[in-house]
């Protein structure tokens, strides 16, 4: 115990005799931060001092009779209000039953006025409203009267906390305050405090921060009552827009609600939701994590309630933020030892290259003589190629324009013998009927001249592609190949296709050959385009390239 009370004078005296001076320094705001840093992570000592101080008050009520049993009650009343909810309604609820035996009326509403406070801390808001109806104003005297209504504001104030609805009851906040200023005794810290910040700054912020400073001036530092002063102080600094002062008092504040171990720590919500804002989302998260902590702690519903609005979020940046630094660190880290493992692959590279070094040396003049004999073979086979290519370019041109003469020869012929048919016809004008009539009806002769055309068309074309057939048949579907009829070559889809692969891509003229309409055509080809085996767009260029040197 009296390494604790050293360490919390230790404490005191770094923040209060070293810190304070800071105000006139650049690193005032960076000294409190660090101190009230320092101050959570060893928050633990400071709650052991109030444990042992209620500890050495328990063991008081041993031996105690009933009245001093009030009294010890009372005290570790005041030690738990804003420490342990539950341990506080125990105690006060002893003394509401200890004031019924004594028969001590004014005692036990008292008791029950700070039960019923106990109550509206720990979210049991019917329990404390029955207890406040149960009370009638009228009989109290003005001490009790103004703890009456001053506990009725809270109520509201915090029942509005932890309900959607705050706006709703903010005029039953302003009622019960207006009435406790006007019963409350003018000379108490609470009434001062209230007054100051209700009354005085809606009308005027810098007359109302002017009093709470000379207020701070003589409360004792680090106190309970210093905590809420610096608190308001933040409040109107907030308001006049002076967030370096407003950061200032509420880590003021903060630093004596834990010096205290007072866990309705309201200063930490505000320091947390400013750090968030400020993009610090290390410190936000860190003081988020003590005053939710010290909530569940505590069991104080309300403060709980406001947490929980901003926890979530600060907690989620936080780990977000976190996520990213930890991934940088890893991608870095793996970066490093790639670079590292790829230093030590290239100095032992290095290393054996410059023991080959003097070998590829040695090696390299005669290497470079046969390089120039290779090359100089390389430059005549590539002329004895080219060349090669020359005469397959003239070759295929000649083939090509032997065929368009072919062709051309044909159809001519064909052109003669309807000409003829024509000749024979006007014969008829000459009244020579039965045989003119009868032979120019007969298509024998033209049939005859274009299966002839057809077939040296197919020998011609075969001889030039003579795989044709084959390698058209390994572009279509199992089962859909084109077998001409016996006896002849090719038949009239091979024989499209064929004229297609001669460079005639024209419907028409295609048509005109075949002897056949246009459409026919057409339908020819989508049906086999459909047979392909492949994607059916590429089809007729994949014939194109039957018989080429590239296929």
């Amino acid at each position: 115990m009296n390494i604790d009370i050293k360490y919390l004078k230790k404490y005191l005296l770094i923040f209060f005799c070293v810190l304070t001076p800071c105000c006139y320094a650049n690193d005032e705001l960076k000294a409190l931060s660090d101190s009230l840093s320092h101050l959570i992570d060893n928050e633990r000592n400071f709650v052991k001092i109030k444990e042992e101080r209620i500890k050495k008050i328990k063991l008081k009520l041993k031996n105690a009779g009933i009245l001093e049993e009030y009294a010890l009650n009372q005290k570790l009343y005041d030690e738990y209000k804003k420490f342990n909810v539950d341990s506080a309604v125990h105690y006060i609820k002893r003394n509401v039953d200890i004031a019924i035996a004594l028969g001590e009326r004014e005692q036990e509403i008292d008791a029950n006025l700070k039960l019923s406070w106990s109550y509206s801390m720990g979210g049991m808001y019917r329990e404390a409203e029955l207890i406040l109806e149960n009370i009638d104003p009228s009989q109290l005297s003005r001490e009790l009267l103004s703890s009456y209504y001053d506990i009725y504001r809270r109520f509201w104030e915090y029942y509005s906390i932890s309900t959607t609805r705050h706006e709703q009851y903010r005029h039953q906040v302003d009622k019960y305050l207006n009435l406790f200023l006007d019963n409350a005794d003018p000379n108490t810290t609470n009434y001062k405090v209230c007054y100051i910040t209700n009354r005085i700054a809606p009308r005027n912020l810098k007359e109302a921060e002017r009093q709470l400073l000379e207020l701070l001036a003589i409360e004792e530092i680090g106190s309970p009552d210093y905590a809420i002063i610096t608190c308001e102080l933040a409040m109107i600094s907030r308001k006049n827009k002076q967030s370096e002062m407003e950061k200032k008092y509420f880590m003021q504040s903060a630093i004596a609600d834990i010096i205290n171990a007072t866990r309705e720590n309201v200063s930490l919500q505000n320091l947390a939701i400013i750090s968030y804002d400020d993009n610090d989302l290390k410190k936000a998260f860190k003081y988020t994590q003590t005053a939710i902590d010290e909530a569940i702690a505590s069991g104080i519903q309300f403060r709980a309630t406001q947490i929980n609005g901003f926890y979530s979020v600060i907690s989620t940046a936080y780990q977000e933020q976190e996520a990213k630094i930890k991934s940088s660190l890893i991608v870095f880290l793996i970066l490093i030892t790639v670079f590292f493992v790829f230093l030590v692959v290239l100095v032992i590279y290095i290393y054996r290259q410059m023991k080959k070094m003097k070998q590829i040396k040695e090696t390299l003049s005669v290497t470079n003589k046969k390089l120039q004999d290779l090359n100089k073979a390389l430059n005549d086979v590539n002329d004895q190629l080219h060349c090669r290519n020359q005469q397959l370019q003239e070759t295929n041109k000649v083939k090509e324009q032997f065929i368009a003469q072919f062709f051309d020869l044909c159809s001519n012929y064909i052109n003669r013998m309807e000409e003829y048919q024509n000749s024979l016809y006007k014969l008829a004008i000459n009244r020579r009927y039965e045989a003119l009539v009868k032979q120019l009806k007969s298509t024998a002769n033209i049939n005859e001249e274009l299966d002839a055309l057809y077939s040296h068309f197919d020998n011609i074309f075969l001889n030039l592609y003579p795989t044709f057939i084959s390698d058209f048949n390994a572009l279509l579907k199992e089962g859909e190949q084109i077998i001409p009829k016996t006896g002849t070559l090719l038949n009239k889809e091979l024989r499209i296709y064929a004229l297609l692969r001669l460079g005639i891509n024209d419907g028409v003229k295609i048509a005109s050959f075949l002897r056949c309409s246009t459409s026919t055509v057409y339908n020819y080809r989508t049906k086999m385009r459909n047979k392909s085996i492949g994607n059916k767009d590429d089809f007729e260029n994949e014939v194109l390239r039957i018989g080429s040197a590239d296929k």
